[in-house]
């Protein structure tokens, strides 16, 4: 007889047992090693990124099985909002997807379809040949699949902002990340995520989540940001990144133990 699964914890759910907001850190070098040292460190939550990272599915299938056997959760981030990637990633066994530049409520309707099996969905079906039902060793699978995924569309530029309420109303839309660095460069000053106008438009998008009963994050590389988001209501924030925490740390040694450099100061998130 084959063992008997039962899906692991969503974000949302890690949330609510834990009654606080979480912190997370993004995992950018497509390393299995490296996205198990962070998953291991005691943090609340990793997210796996493909849209800015060198990750493809084998990729991105070694960092979820390195990051399996540890409490925290795991988000993926998709590099696109398209059909056959969705599928792909959800087969994989993502079960907190991220998707990037929703803009619209049409195009958080598309993301919402693309998570759900038919009749009311678009998710192709294969759970008998995919890792997500474990080869169909979670009893149910196709019927429950929906309830084991988390779907977070992400806003991240002006139009996306003053879209933010209808957007969260979409049915299928769990949670919203606000995306301030992409946000400073649609509002023409690109580089500058913690300028007033940006923290101003997060600030704003994380009140309508709270307002629409929907979960809210962001990210925050100066902690003093963080917690300002933090006590504003966000649920859960991304507070640094596995290859910053190496460029920052390595110029460092270098600055303590040979010199600066002289070199201009390397900007942030």
């Amino acid at each position: 007889m084959p063992v008997q699964l039962e899906p692991r914890e969503t974000l949302l759910q890690h949330i609510e047992r834990e009654g606080r907001s979480l912190v997370g850190i993004w995992v950018c070098s497509a390393s299995p090693l490296v996205a198990e040292i962070c998953a291991s460190s005691g943090i609340d939550y990793t997210l796996i990124d493909a849209e800015h990272s060198p990750n493809d599915l084998s990729s991105l299938l070694g960092q979820l099985h390195a990051v399996q056997a540890y409490p925290a959760s795991t988000i993926v981030r998709v590099p696109i909002n398209d059909e056959r990637l969705i599928k792909q990633y959800l087969d994989l066994g993502v079960t907190n997807l991220l998707v990037p530049m929703v803009h619209t409520p049409d195009e958080a309707r598309l993301a919402a379809k693309r998570v759900e099996y038919p009749d009311s969905g678009a998710r192709g079906v294969g759970s008998a040949l995919a890792r997500a039902s474990m080869w169909n060793r979670i009893p149910n699978y196709l019927t429950r699949a929906r309830q084991t995924i988390n779907l977070i569309v992400q806003i991240e530029s002006g139009r996306a902002v003053d879209n933010v309420e209808e957007i969260l109303a979409v049915d299928g839309i769990d949670a919203i990340f606000v995306g301030p660095a992409d946000l400073a460069a649609d509002l023409g000053i690109i580089g500058q995520a913690e300028d007033p106008s940006v923290k101003e438009r997060v600030l704003h998008c994380i009140a309508a989540a709270k307002q629409a009963g929907k979960y809210v994050g962001t990210n925050a590389f100066n902690p003093a940001v963080a917690r300002e988001y933090i006590e504003a209501g966000a649920d859960f924030v991304l507070v640094n990144a596995d290859v910053t925490i190496l460029a920052r740390g390595s110029e460092k040694l270098v600055a303590d133990l040979i010199g600066d450099g002289g070199g201009p100061e390397p900007a942030g998130y």
